[in-house]
This record gives structure tokens, C-alpha cells and sequence, in this order.
């Protein structure tokens, strides 16, 4: 059903936002991993509400709990289940909209669909159901660690209008957490987290785009025709919450390109193919192509705004509506541990994939 995601590594995720809790169970990770509390709470202190004075005010610790699936410290090869509890709740804040459907959000939708919905905080259409994956991220993070020495990176491209004058290459995590805005561009991330602040004080938000970069995977994950590498992306990124658009190397830009611009160079280096440009964002007939892997993701702005919205009720009666809430001027900085979560998931999922299929990876197939 639509909470599992993957083939050979394959997560669900479980939990409302403002029920007991929330979480994910992890089946097809290899045994003997080393991991721990520790090892995953990094990535949800990332993405956890409360963080910063641009983030929602909203206060949980979210501390992880594994209650199965390892054992002294190593993974035993069976399904691993992480909870979060939900501490900070506060269903009455949402008792307005019982009988309201929010504009920009899924209250509508979802009642449309199963004819009984969560009015409280959005149910699983809310972010906090991607608690989940960024704890089941970090798993797929340590798989490619251990197998490639591979590492994925996230950050803040642009907020609203303002973009960072970053490259794909050389951003570092270290550059990321250095502001509450997660850009590596110290001069736009100042103008960002002013421009968020100015979203939050008028009772508005903003949207944006998160790139993410994943470097030293091989040549040769991903399957034909509809399993493709970066079909799978999309995908998977377009599951994240408020994402509306996903791009794969030049993406879009590319149409402004001539074919002989566009096509990457190839070379051989260290007995492998190299490219000397990487438009094809690291991939290449739904197959990676040994080059970093790029992918964009386009925010919208937050759906809970401060300002009086038209909407209907469940009677189909005309409501004017001013949402009430602890709410994120602008998505993008918890987003990054996110999209650095799907990226990892997808890609540690093929490569379990290709050593089935095949076994080990050659630096130059053929």
C-alpha cells in the first residue's frame, strides 16, 4: 500500500502527527551493521521541529527508540522498527477546522478517498510522517558508506527568489549545518533566513529548492525500463511532502541546450569512464553512470499561512478561514535530512539490487 517504499530495502512508515507516535520498520538490511540510537539521531535533530526561529516552534525531542532488529550494537538481518513518540501535541489548536478543509492542505483529499480523515495537525499528510524516513536514510546512508565509501548531501539552493551561488561540487556537510537556513552560501543565507523571518512577521511563507548530491556511486545501478535510476528518484522525492517538482542533472535548464552542448564527454581515467561535464545529473539510460548524482527538488511555500483564506466546510457551506497553528514559514530547512534520506534509500535499494542480480560492482562494467 502507499506507506512502503523499495524492493530489497524496504520501508514503512507508521503514525499521525498528533497520535502516540510515529516511526518506520526497515526490512532487507544486511545483518552485522553496526548501529545504534546514536548513529540515527544526528539526522532527526536536522529535521526536527523547534530548531531555529525560522522552523516551526512546535517543541519534540524526538528521540529515536529501536525496538527491533538489532542486537549488541549489529543489525541481525531482521525487520528493525525506530519509534518517535509525540510529545508536544496540541490537538485543540486544530479543533476549527474539524469540519473545514484547509486550503493547500490534504483535508479535502483524504476525505474524498477513505470518507473519515485526521483533522488533527493533517494526520499522515504531515510532514512529521517523514520521521520515518530519515531515520530508515541514515540506515541507507551506512549501507553506502560501507559499500562505496559513497556519501549523499543535501542543502538550500534557493528560498522564494533568492538563489545561492553554489556549483554541485564541493559542498560539504560542515557548510550546511554552519546556518539555520542549511545554505553553504554564507551571503545568501543571511538574505534567506531574513526573507523567511519577513514571511513569518506578514503571515505568509515561502518555498524553494533543495539540491542534493550523491558521490562515489558506481557505474551501473538501476534497471530498464521503469525501474530506472532516475524514475525512481522522482519518485521518491516526489513523496516527500510539499515537493512539486523534481529535476535530474540539468533538468529543465536543459531545453535551452543543443545536443552537442548537452551530451557529456567521455574519457577513460584510473581504468574507468569519466565525463567531463555531468549534465546527465549521474545518470544514463535509467543507469549510473560512475558521475555524482544530482537531483533538485522544488518546495512550495507552507499551506498554513496567517492570513484569512475562502474555503468550504464538509456541507459544502462558504467558510472564511485564518488558520491557527505552529507552522514553518518555509519547509526547506528541515527538508535537507529528507531529501538526503530518499536519495540514500533509493540508492542503497538498487545497489542490494544489482548484487543480487549480479554480485559485486566492477569499476568498469563490461
Amino acid at each position: 500500500m502507499g506507506s512502503s517504499f523499495g524492493h530489497l530495502l524496504r520501508i514503512a512508515t507508521w503514525g499521525e502527527s498528533h497520535g502516540g507516535g510515529v516511526g518506520v520498520t526497515i526490512d532487507g538490511c544486511p545483518a552485522g551493521m553496526p548501529l545504534s540510537e546514536a548513529d540515527i539521531q544526528p539526522d532527526l535533530d536536522r529535521r526536527r521541529p523547534g530548531q531555529s526561529r525560522i522552523t516551526t516552534p512546535r517543541d519534540e525531542p524526538d528521540r529515536c527508540e529501536i525496538l527491533s532488529g538489532v542486537f549488541e550494537g549489529r543489525t541481525l538481518g531482521t525487520s528493525i522498527a525506530i519509534l518517535v513518540r509525540n510529545t508536544d501535541a496540541r490537538s485543540s489548536s486544530y479543533e476549527d477546522f474539524r469540519h473545514v478543509y484547509r486550503p493547500g492542505h490534504a483535508d479535502y483529499t483524504y476525505q474524498a478517498k477513505y470518507g473519515h480523515r485526521s483533522w488533527q495537525g493533517g494526520g499522515r499528510a504531515s510532514a512529521r510522517e517523514a520521521i520515518g524516513r530519515v531515520a530508515a536514510g541514515t540506515v541507507a546512508k551506512r549501507i553506502l558508506e560501507a559499500a562505496f565509501g559513497a556519501r549523499v548531501t543535501a542543502w538550500v539552493q534557493q528560498v522564494h527568489t533568492l538563489t545561492a551561488a553554489t556549483g554541485w561540487e564541493g559542498v560539504t556537510p560542515q557548510q550546511v549545518e554552519a546556518n539555520m537556513v542549511r545554505c553553504p552560501d554564507p551571503q545568501a543565507a543571511e538574505r534567506m533566513i531574513a526573507r523567511i523571518e519577513q514571511a513569518r512577521d506578514e503571515g505568509d511563507s515561502v518555498g524553494g529548492i533543495v539540491r542534493c548530491v550523491a558521490s562515489g556511486i558506481p557505474a551501473g545501478l538501476g534497471d530498464p525500463v521503469f525501474d530506472k535510476l532516475d524514475a525512481d528518484l522522482a519518485r521518491a522525492m516526489m513523496s516527500i511532502p510539499a515537493c512539486k517538482g523534481v529535476e535530474i542533472g540539468s533538468g529543465f535548464g536543459g531545453i535551452t541546450m543543443t545536443g552537442r552542448e548537452h551530451n557529456d564527454a567521455m574519457y577513460m581515467a584510473d581504468g574507468r569512464v569519466r565525463t567531463r561535464t555531468n549534465f546527465a545529473g549521474g545518470i544514463l539510460g535509467g543507469i549510473s553512470d560512475g558521475e555524482d548524482i544530482l537531483v533538485s527538488c522544488a518546495f512550495k511555500p507552507t499551506a498554513t499561512i496567517g492570513h484569512p483564506q475562502q474555503t468550504v466546510d464538509d456541507q459544502g457551506n462558504a467558510v472564511t478561514l485564518k488558520a491557527r497553528g505552529r507552522h514553518d514559514p518555509c519547509v526547506l530547512p528541515r527538508a535537507v535530512p529528507i531529501v538526503e534520506a530518499m536519495m540514500a534509500l533509493v540508492l542503497a535499494d538498487h545497489h542490494l539490487r544489482q548484487v543480487g542480480q549480479r554480485g559485486a560492482l566492477t569499476p568498469f562494467p563490461g
